[in-house]
């Protein structure tokens, strides 16, 4: 196993195309819906600060382990860890961690890309004029009618499908570096767009107060949010760092590049709250969290202010480039493996990949609507049930894939991910391939890679399963 291999799939050109490939993982939807209503309701600055902590401690541990073993592997989270265990003396059972990682990323894609199919429909919707003093009652109505439609949710569903798995087939410099390189500058000058905007609704600084006003005395209800949501934003436990790792020039400082991407990622998510939050109050509204904020809260804001509904356009647009960058990261491991394994090309492997994942998506969007009533994991009077037909209770098809891997999947992932790197990869090879610059700082990551991250990922996974 030599240090200079290159993967077979390409190479970025330079770190910075890294930076853009884990920054447009990492920024997806929960960046937007979650982050800055957590940071509000928690606290605020100090909120931030436990979360900046917690981020630390945990996120940037397990996403520079993935992005480590990836570079040193060379080929696809499942091979190298293959690789890797073998040249470390240990089972190759460690690769299975990648397969339920691979797996997760399928499954999340599958959903993922129906509620991205919702930005694309509420880009037309804004382009109509449809949220035009709309009120609250209008707001619901018009996302309720969305969701109960199978065929134009299936039409959006499979568009975004289409647009994800085209630039993954065009391969690692030709489809995703040159799109990334359009889509993650496209995303800052439409997120800086909207901040301008709401520099002029006249409620700037009360959105600016409820994102952090320094309040501790919140903060003890949100250190489990905090440390949740350090571990889920960077897009860790699936293989999509490990595999745009391996992608990364020999030459690249892994340390300094994690640090970058967990700064952006942050910045992205506050940024967000500063550019929304103005337009909820500027409207008269409450903020919220969810689904419930951007489909519905956000287009009445944007329908009832001066230049709502232009700047309405550039909100959903920001989203779908937001959920296309992410998507681009959650296909990839698949297709690189398969791509290994079976020897084909890359464009059969990605449409073979992207049709299984357009199929399961059908489940969630029929989750909506025609089987609202199909529900698995039900417990009622007469018992418990894997499967029933029942209007309560349960969870429907999107919810339980939706559980498995959020709760499941992805912590159990990150969690053998760092384990694996801390304890069963080859110290001196840790230590070669992190290259410091200041080697004293090994210590203190090595010990925050065996020690902290997993304890950690233990409390969130623990946490998780325990809602």
């Amino acid at each position: 196993m030599s240090k200079d291999a290159v993967s077979i799939h390409g190479i970025w050109a330079s770190r910075w195309v890294f930076i853009l490939a884990a920054t447009g993982s990492a920024v997806g939807l929960g960046n937007i819906w979650k982050f800055p209503y957590m940071t509000g309701v928690y606290g605020g600055g100090a909120f931030v600060l436990v979360y900046l902590i917690c981020i630390c401690l945990i996120g940037l541990p397990v996403m520079l382990a993935e992005t480590l073993l990836g570079r040193r592997g060379r080929q696809s989270p499942v091979n190298t860890l293959k690789t890797l265990s073998r040249y470390s003396n240990a089972s190759s059972a460690w690769s299975w961690a990648a397969v339920m990682g691979m797996t997760g990323a399928l499954l999340i894609l599958s959903f993922y890309s129906v509620v991205a199919g919702w930005a694309l429909d509420y880009i037309v919707g804004m382009v109509r004029g449809e949220f035009a003093g709309i009120d609250g009652d209008g707001g619901g109505q018009r996302f309720g009618s969305l969701v109960s439609d199978p065929v134009r949710l299936t039409v959006w569903h499979t568009l975004f499908m289409l647009l994800t798995g085209w630039v993954i087939a065009r391969g690692v410099v030709a489809g995703l570096e040159r799109t990334l390189r359009i889509l993650m500058p496209m995303l800052f000058v439409l997120l800086v767009a909207l901040l301008g905007y709401s520099l002029t609704t006249g409620h700037f600084m009360e959105g600016v107060r409820f994102l952090f006003e320094f309040d501790l005395a919140k903060v003890p209800d949100g250190i489990l949010a905090a440390m949740g949501h350090a571990f889920f934003t960077l897009s860790v436990g699936v293989g999509s760092i490990m595999v745009f790792g391996a992608y990364m020039p020999r030459k690249a400082s892994i340390g300094s590049t994690v640090l970058t991407v967990g700064l952006l990622d942050t910045v992205v998510a506050l940024t967000a709250g500063m550019a929304l939050f103005p337009v909820v109050f500027a409207a008269g509204l409450q903020p919220n969290e969810g689904p419930g904020l951007m489909f519905v809260t956000l287009p009445i804001a944007f329908g009832n202010i001066a230049g709502g509904n232009l700047f309405g356009v550039v909100f959903f647009v920001l989203v779908t480039v937001a959920a296309w960058s992410s998507a681009i990261s959650m296909l990839e491991p698949a297709v690189a493996f398969w791509v290994e394994r079976s020897g084909r090309s890359r464009v059969w492997v990605t449409s073979v990949i992207a049709l299984l994942c357009w199929v399961v998506g059908l489940g969630t969007v029929l989750s909506f609507n025609v089987l609202a009533d199909a529900r698995f994991f039900v417990s009622d009077a007469d018992g418990w049930h894997l499967f029933r037909w029942t209007s309560e209770g349960g969870m429907t098809f999107f919810e339980s894939i939706d559980y498995l891997t959020s709760r499941i999947m992805l912590p159990l992932g990150g969690l053998l991910f760092v384990l694996f790197a801390g304890w069963v990869l080859d110290r001196d090879v840790f230590r070669d391939e992190l290259a410091l610059k200041y080697r004293r700082l090994f210590p203190l990551i090595y010990s925050l890679l065996r020690y902290v991250a997993p304890a950690g990922i233990l409390i969130i996974l623990v946490t998780e399963l325990t809602k």
